[in-house]
């Protein structure tokens, strides 16, 4: 197993002395199998011509989440999780992105005519809007993530999509809240917001205003459309770095308030210092590595791209190394792209296998300085639960070790 990075240059140098060194008879019999054409072509239909569809060998997908089936029997959805062993580059399609819900889901049927966002509270001019008054704002388009803090490996866990799929990165389009509450002029004592979203068990979320103020969004728009059903159709609150919970769909109706509300959605992430509480609801920074990951299995010995995502509530992901012998020494990945703040960063790393077994692990710094901990160090800082070893209570950021066995097969690699 190479213990040092594989210089690219070096790499496609190789590659092209082999292939020079082909005859011609092998290639050109190549080429004839691969160039005989399509087995059957696609006619168009009304459906492919309004909105597209992509093509019948690809079938990545979403996968129930959490040991509970969506949709159920009764059709509601609980937690589904996002493919990420099949992603390129940052963006989560608006199809296959994570779905969260804490109690399970009919997904709301709402007109956006009919729809309307209230602003009241300690404020000095109570405001509603229509979906047409907020697109006549000033509007922002941000890439960021959106986790659920239930986002945790065990070993239970066979792939990546199971470890991590509750992750997702898009482009969000909206107004920010601070607009909103500026013109709705927040009242002296209003360091809270409550919002609201529409769910047949109401779902709230008390966020600091400090937060509020800062860079919190009002999406209307996803990856260039409008934001999907399942994502909160037609306006959802996006609270950047923040766990997943924070994130209100429906969005519905914010109450500025002078204190810590124990809504449903807030019980067990009680933080009631305005200060604090920001960095107590942040998650990360995390990274995993999507290639090689659990369920795949490397055909051969020689050239791999390793290749993953970091990201991190607190910043833009500032560094991601990645070791090939456990822990035991790291090398510096590729950043592939901009990091942008809060959002997915694909990380590459060039590296030969020789086919021994090995361990693969990934780990991120933000440009806070926050490190992703190892298993034990998250274990020791949160606490084991009794009877799991390297079970991690709250939000879980440890670093995710794959295990490739000398049959090139990858396995999940917590004890």
């Amino acid at each position: 197993m190479a213990e040092k990075k594989t210089d690219r240059r070096e790499f496609l140098k190789r590659s092209a002395a082999l292939a020079g060194g082909l005859g011609l008879g092998a290639v050109t019999k190549t080429a004839s199998a691969q160039l005989e054409g399509p087995e059957a072509f696609l006619h168009g239909t009304d459906e492919i011509v309004g909105y597209g569809k992509r093509s019948r060998f690809v079938n990545s997908k979403r996968i129930p989440h959490g040991g509970r089936a969506s949709p159920d029997s009764f059709g509601l959805d609980f937690h589904i999780a996002a493919p990420l062993q099949d992603s390129v580059g940052v963006i989560t399609p608006s199809s296959l992105h994570y779905m969260g819900t804490t109690r399970g889901s009919y997904i709301p049927d709402i007109d956006p005519a009919k729809h309307r966002l209230m602003i009241h509270g300690m404020v000095e001019r109570p405001l509603v809007f229509t979906m047409e008054e907020l697109k006549r704002l000033p509007s922002v388009t941000r890439m960021h993530f959106v986790e659920c803090a239930g986002n945790r490996s065990n070993r239970r866990h066979t792939t990546v999509q199971e470890t991590h799929g509750m992750t997702s990165n898009a482009e969000w389009t909206g107004v920010l809240l601070s607009t909103l509450l500026e013109e709705a002029g927040v009242l002296e004592g209003g360091e809270w917001i409550v919002a609201e979203g529409v769910e047949e068990v109401k779902g709230a979320s008390t966020i600091p205003m400090t937060k509020a103020m800062d860079d919190c969004l009002l999406c209307y728009g996803m990856n260039g459309e409008p934001v999907r059903p399942q994502q909160g159709f037609p306006l959802r609150l996006l609270a950047p770095g923040f766990e997943g919970i924070f994130n209100v769909k429906w969005l519905r109706r914010i109450k500025v308030v002078d204190r810590y509300y124990m809504t449903y959605n807030d019980y067990g992430h009680l933080t009631q210092d305005p200060v604090t509480a920001a960095l107590g609801y942040q998650i990360g920074p995390k990274s995993v590595i999507t290639h090689p990951s659990g369920g795949q299995t490397l055909p051969g010995t020689g050239f791999y791209e390793v290749s993953g995502l970091a990201w991190s509530g607190g910043g833009k992901v500032a560094r991601v190394e990645v070791s090939t012998n456990g822990g035991q020494s790291w090398f510096d990945a590729e950043i592939r792209g901009t990091a942008y703040p809060m959002a997915h960063t694909r990380f590459t790393f060039n590296w030969d296998w020789d086919g021994s077994p090995c361990e693969l692990q990934s780990r991120c710094t933000d440009d806070i300085g926050q490190l992703q901990p190892s298993r034990a160090q998250a274990s020791e800082f949160f606490n084991q639960t009794p009877g799991q070893p390297g079970f991690v209570r709250g939000q879980d950021n440890s670093i995710q070790p794959w295990r490739i066995e000398s049959d090139g097969s990858v396995h999940n690699a917590i004890a």
